[in-house]
C-alpha cells in the first residue's frame, strides 16, 4: 500500500518495479556511455564522461504536419536498433499515475512522424512498446491489447471483450496500488508473442463514491475495490500469438475460494517460458514458477514461506538474470536479514551473495562482466543509505562505494555495465547536490559537487538533531528532533509528533527535509515548537526481519505502544512541556494519530488526523491482509487495531480531515468514525474536502486552505513558545 504524505516510499527489494514510470528522467544508451534527457521539449543525447550535448530529436521533428506546435514529450523510448523513437504525450491520470495518453512514432532515418492508434479515443493508449525487432508496436486501449504494424499501419485487436470488469494488459486498482502493477503485457524476445495479465474484476464489489461537485445532480463513481476479507480479482496469465490472435492460458495453481496473486511476470530469458512470482492469498508463501508457453504447464522452482508475509519482488527483468539465463538473483529474509542470493534456473542450488547482519535496501546495477552487483545498504545506521557492491560469487564481504566522508543518504542512477552514475546526496544539514561519477572509484568528473556541498554545509547552524530513545519495553527507536530557534533549555516547549508507524513508510531518515513540516504555514522553529518523528517496530527500517515483521497482526497495537512509550521517554526531557503534546499524521499516520489520541489520552492532548483508516475492515485486501492476516481467521486483531473501536476514549482536541473523493482510504471511514464519536458524546472538529482524493490536492485553493486549517488548529490547541 502507498498510503502516504511526506513519508518515504517502501524499501525496494530489487531495483525499481518493472513498469514504465512516465517521467522526464534520463534514459541510458544501451552501452551505458551516454544518456538521453528531455530538455526544453527536445530529446538530447549526453555523452559520458564529457557530458557533451547533441539534440537528437528537435521540436521540428515532433511537430505534426497539420500543427504549428510540437508535441509535448512526456516520455520516450527507442526501438532496439535506435532508429525509431516512441513519443508519449497528451497524458491523462489513471488513479495516481499519468498512464493514458497518445503515442507517436518518429522514424529517425526518414524523419517521418505518425500517430498510433488512429480511430481509438484520444488519450486512451497505455504502455505502448516496440516489438524487439522494431516492426510493430503493441499497446492497451480501453482494456484490450492492440497490435499495430509500423509498415502498413494495420491495427489488430489481440484481445476482445475487455471492459471495467475484464481487464487485459493492465490492472485493477488494488494491483496497481499495492503491487505497483500498471503495465500488464510483455513482448517475447522473438517478437512473435505477447504475455499478459487478464484481471477479472466481475466478482469484486463496487465501492460507490459520490461526486457532488461536478453537476447539479450528484452521480456515483464506481470503483472495484476488494476490502479485507473479500476475495481478490481472479487473474489469468495468457500468451497470445500475434499472427493468429489466439491466447494460450498458463496453468497456475490457485485456491478457487481464497484466490492468489501473481504480482510479477516476465519472459524467462527466452521465448518459450515465462517466469513469475506466485503468492498465496495470505502472501506468506511465495513460489517462483516457470511456465511453458506452449503447454501452459507451470513448475515451481523455488519455494519460500514466512510466519508473517513475503514481499513481492520488485523486478524480474534486467537486474535478475545471470549466466545467460542459467541463474537469477533473488532476495530473501530467511536468515533474518534481507539478503541477495544467486539461484540456479532449476532452483536446486543457491549461493548467498551478501553476508552479515544488515539489510540490502535495493539493487541499483548488475555488472556481470566485472562480477559485481551494486546495492544500497546502511550497516550500523538505519537512518542513512549508501552504495555498496558485492562479488556475485559471494566470495568476499561487501565494500562501500559511497565516500566515507559523506554521511547521509545517497541515491544513484547507474549506467548499464556500472561504469558511470548520476549521484545525489543530502543529509539533514546539507542541501541536495548532484554530480556525475565513474564507478567503482567514485570520482566526480563534472565538478566535485557533493564534496563541495559537504564542505559548505554548517552542521552547527541546523536546529535538527538525531537521537535514539529506549522504551520501557527495551525497544530502541531512531528519531529526529527540530528544536525551536533561540532554544532555551531552561524553558518548556510544546512537542508536535509526526507519525506514520506502518510497514509502508520510514520517517526518521538522515536526509534534507528532516525536521521540516510543509503542512505548517509559517516557521515552526521560529514560533517555538519542538517537532519530532520516531520510527517504531513494523516500519521498513533496515533493522532486520524481526524489526519489520513483529507488527504482523498487530497494526494499531504494537506500533502505537512503541510510539507512546517513546513519547513518555521524550516527556522526561526537562525542556518538554507535557501539557502541550500534539500528534499528527496522514493516511496510515492519520490512523496512528487517532489510535494514539484514543488509547493514550494521558499523553497526547491534541491531534490532527488526515485521510485516516478508521476501520481496518474497510481497507483493501492486498495491503491489510498482508500485514494482518484474514479477518475470517483473526477478526479480533482487525477490531482491536482499529481506531473506531477506541473512539469512546477521546479526551483531547481532535481535528479530523478527509476528502470525499478519496479512492484509497474511502470516505466511509470518516462517516463511521464520526458516528462512533457522536454516540459517545465526544466533541471534535471535522473538515471534509469535496471530491478531493487521498492527496487532498485537487481544486483551486485546496492546499493553502488545508495548510492554514492545520496551522490554525495547532496554534489554537497546542500554543507555541517556551514558558
Amino acid at each position: 500500500m502507498r498510503r502516504y504524505w511526506m513519508i518515504s516510499v517502501c524499501l525496494l527489494l530489487l531495483a525499481a518495479v518493472s513498469v514504465p514510470a512516465h517521467s522526464q528522467g534520463l534514459r541510458w544508451t544501451r552501452d551505458g556511455n551516454a544518456f538521453y534527457t528531455i530538455e526544453r521539449g527536445e530529446i538530447v543525447k549526453n555523452e559520458l564522461p564529457s557530458l557533451a550535448k547533441t539534440v537528437l530529436v528537435s521540436k521540428a521533428l515532433v511537430t505534426p504536419k497539420q500543427d504549428t506546435a510540437p508535441l509535448a514529450i512526456r516520455d520516450f523510448s527507442f526501438s532496439a536498433d535506435d532508429r525509431q523513437v516512441l513519443i508519449y504525450t497528451n497524458t491523462k491520470k489513471v488513479w495516481r499515475q499519468d498512464s493514458r495518453g497518445d503515442y507517436w512514432v518518429l522514424n529517425l532515418a526518414d524523419k517521418t512522424l505518425r500517430q498510433l492508434g488512429k480511430g481509438r479515443p484520444a488519450s486512451s493508449l497505455m504502455f505502448a512498446k516496440f516489438s524487439p525487432d522494431g516492426k510493430k508496436v503493441a499497446y492497451v486501449s480501453e482494456f484490450n491489447i492492440y497490435l499495430e504494424d509500423l509498415a502498413t499501419g494495420k491495427i489488430t485487436a489481440l484481445t476482445k471483450g475487455g471492459d471495467r470488469k475484464i481487464i487485459n494488459g493492465t490492472f485493477d486498482w488494488a494491483y496497481e496500488e499495492e503491487f505497483g502493477c500498471l503495465d500488464g503485457f510483455r513482448w517475447s524476445p522473438d517478437s512473435k508473442k505477447i504475455a499478459y495479465w487478464q484481471i477479472n474484476a466481475s466478482t469484486v464489489k463496487n465501492y460507490l463514491m459520490v461526486n457532488m461537485t461536478d453537476s447539479i445532480y450528484p452521480f456515483p463513481v464506481p470503483l472495484e475495490y476488494p476490502v479485507a476479507g473479500e476475495a481478490p480479482s481472479p487473474y489469468k496469465i495468457g500468451v497470445v500469438d500475434i499472427s493468429t490472435a489466439k491466447t494460450n492460458w498458463m496453468q497456475i495453481p490457485t485456491d478457487p475460494v481464497l484466490q492468489s496473486y501473481v504480482p510479477r511476470m516476465e519472459w524467462a530469458a527466452n521465448s518459450s517460458q515465462l517466469i513469475m512470482q506466485h503468492l498465496n492469498r495470505k502472501q506468506n508463501q511465495s513460489n517462483i514458477l516457470l511456465s511453458d508457453v506452449v503447454t501452459g504447464k507451470s513448475t515451481s522452482i523455488y519455494h519460500e514461506t514466512d510466519a508473517a508475509w513475503i514481499d513481492a519482488v520488485a523486478s524480474l527483468s534486467d537486474k535478475f538474470w545471470l549466466n545467460g539465463g542459467k541463474e537469477f538473483l533473488w532476495t530473501s529474509e530467511k536468515d533474518g536479514w534481507r539478503h541477495l542470493y544467486r539461484i540456479s534456473r532449476d532452483g536446486k542450488s543457491e549461493t548467498l551473495i551478501t553476508r552479515g547482519d544488515y539489510d540490502i535496501m535495493g539493487v541499483t546495477a548488475l555488472d556481470e562482466a566485472g562480477g559485481y552487483v551494486y546495492f544500497y545498504a546502511t550497516p550500523g545506521n538505519a537512518t542513512q543509505r549508501y552504495l555498496y557492491r558485492a562479488r556475485l560469487d559471494g566470495s568476499a564481504a561487501a565494500e562501500r562505494i559511497s565516500p566515507m566522508n559523506q554521511n547521509g543518504t545517497h541515491s544513484y542512477t547507474v549506467s548499464p555495465g556500472a561504469k558511470f552514475a548520476q549521484h545525489s546526496f543530502s543529509n539533514y544539514y546539507t542541501a541536495p547536490s548532484r554530480e556525475w561519477v565513474s564507478l567503482p572509484d567514485h570520482k566526480a568528473f563534472n565538478g566535485d559537487q557533493v564534496n563541495a556541498a559537504v564542505a559548505k554545509a554548517d552542521k552547527s547552524k541546523s536546529n535538527v538533531e538525531f537521537f535514539t530513545v529506549k522504551t520501557v519495553d527495551g525497544i530502541e527507536m531512531d528519531g529526529w528532533m527540530a528544536k525551536p530557534e533561540n532554544f532555551d533549555p531552561a524553558k518548556k516547549y510544546p512537542v508536535v509528533f509526526y507519525v506514520y508507524t506502518e510497514p509502508a513508510g520510514q520517517n526518521a531518515k538522515d536526509q534534507w527535509g528532516a525536521g521540516m513540516n510543509r503542512m505548517y504555514t509559517g516557521n515552526m522553529a521560529k514560533d517555538g515548537y519542538i517537532y519530532i518523528t520516531m520510527d517504531n517496530r513494523g516500519t521498513p527500517a533496515p533493522k532486520g526481519r524481526e524489526w519489520r515483521k513483529s507488527i504482523y497482526r498487530k497494526i494499531g497495537q504494537i506500533n502505537l505502544r512503541d510510539q507512546a512509550m517513546a513519547a513518555k521517554e521524550v516527556m522526561k526531557w526537562s525542556f518538554v512541556d507535557t501539557s502541550r503534546i500534539a500528534v499528527w499524521g496522514w493516511s496510515g499516520g492519520g490512523s496512528a494519530t487517532l489510535g494514539l489520541m484514543f488509547l493514550y489520552p494521558e499523553i497526547y492532548k491534541t491531534g490532527i488526523s488526515i485521510a485516516a483508516v478508521g476501520n481496518q475492515l474497510t481497507y483493501d485486501n492486498i495491503y491489510q491482509e498482508r500485514y494482518m492476516g484474514l479477518p475470517q481467521e483473526n477478526r479480533e486483531d482487525f477490531v482491536k487495531g482499529s481506531p473506531i473501536t477506541h473512539a469512546k476514549n477521546l479526551r483531547g482536541n481532535l481535528l479530523y480531515i478527509h476528502g470525499t473523493g478519496d479512492d484509497n482510504v474511502h470516505y466511509n471511514n470518516a462517516e463511521q468514525l464520526i458516528n462512533e464519536l457522536i454516540a459517545h458524546g465526544k466533541q471534535f472538529q471535522m473538515m471534509s474536502y469535496p471530491n478531493r482524493t487521498h492527496s487532498i490536492s485537487e481544486g483551486k485553493g485546496t492546499i493553502p486552505h488545508l495548510n492554514q486549517l492545520y496551522t490554525n488548529y495547532l496554534r489554537t490547541y497546542c500554543p507555541p513558545g517556551g514558558r
